[in-house]
């Protein structure tokens, strides 16, 4: 593991080629034939325009373990969102949210890595989360940033990817800024429009509130999803069936030290890597001349 604010952009680990064999299917044979499939679906496709060496074309392929056709779509999927949300998101820079990365803890990343290896996402919101100092309009710009600097990461990328949804000391003022076509939005974009492997999201301290909350947030949650939300409350042990107390800090009954650390730190990370931010909003529908 490099320094644990700089994303790691090397090759596979040892571990990760296993994992990604085992449960992706990624053998040299099985990669060989899928980017070739792949690459001439995307050149068929000439309304899309996305990159289309290997490296790049595993990042769809992968979510999809290795079904091309799976992952044509994927990447429809994705310029689909970029075209609707494009008020939202056009050529949206880390240096356009600088100051709610660091000046304000609403998203976090663990330094370290989950017990299967994979990155832990923390998004504080409950009393940490001031909407009138971070929109939610710009916890989903986070959001996206964060997963553009993911897609880096090849280990990330066959691992995937842990959230844990922190709503301690939850109330009206937050509950106020999560409306239904922001819930609706951010539900499209994780279930159809993010290309990284979403594990697990843990619900932890929500208070009774919360349930106005996941009103509005449970009639968009697909099956796939729904499978792998968990709600525990107070109950860490709960949490610690899924993530290691030896991975989990002690905010959240962990054996490692309070979180000490925040946006601040991890956003040099993200400008070490503007050209790819600067790459994918290039991608999407081709334009027309």
């Amino acid at each position: 593991m490099p320094h644990p604010f700089i994303l790691d952009d090397g090759p596979l680990s040892a571990e990760s080629q296993k994992v990604a064999e085992t449960e992706l299917n990624e053998t040299p044979e099985r990669v060989a034939e899928s980017v070739a499939e792949l690459r001439r679906l995307l050149h068929e496709n000439t309304d899309l325009y996305f990159r289309d060496d290997d490296d790049f074309l595993k990042i769809f392929l992968r979510p999809c373990h290795y079904y091309p056709e799976s992952a044509i779509k994927l990447m429809r999927r994705v310029a689909e969102f970029k075209r609707d949300y494009e008020e939202t998101l056009k050529n949206l820079m880390p240096e356009d949210e600088k100051e709610a990365f660091i000046e304000n803890d609403v998203v976090n990343v663990l330094s370290n890595l989950d017990q299967d290896g994979r990155r832990v996402l923390i998004v504080n919101a409950g009393k940490v989360w001031d909407p009138k100092k971070v929109t939610s309009e710009q916890m989903f710009r986070l959001f996206y940033l964060i997963h553009i600097a993911a897609m880096k990461e090849q280990n990330t990328q066959v691992r995937g990817v842990i959230v844990i949804m922190d709503f301690d000391g939850m109330g009206l003022t937050q509950v106020k800024s999560l409306t239904p076509a922001w819930s609706k939005r951010l539900l499209n974009f994780i279930q159809d429009a993010m290309p990284l492997r979403l594990k697990q999201v843990h619900m932890v301290n929500q208070p009774f509130v919360f349930n106005m909350v996941w009103t509005l947030f449970k009639p968009f949650v697909k099956e796939k999803l729904n499978k792998r939300m968990f709600f525990h409350g107070k109950d860490r042990k709960s949490l610690m069936k899924h993530i290691s107390a030896a991975n989990l800090p002690a905010n959240y009954g962990g054996d490692l030290p309070q979180i000490n650390y925040g946006g601040k730190d991890w956003y040099p990370a993200l400008n070490d890597h503007l050209d790819f931010f600067t790459q994918w909003h290039t991608y999407g529908f081709a334009k027309s001349n």
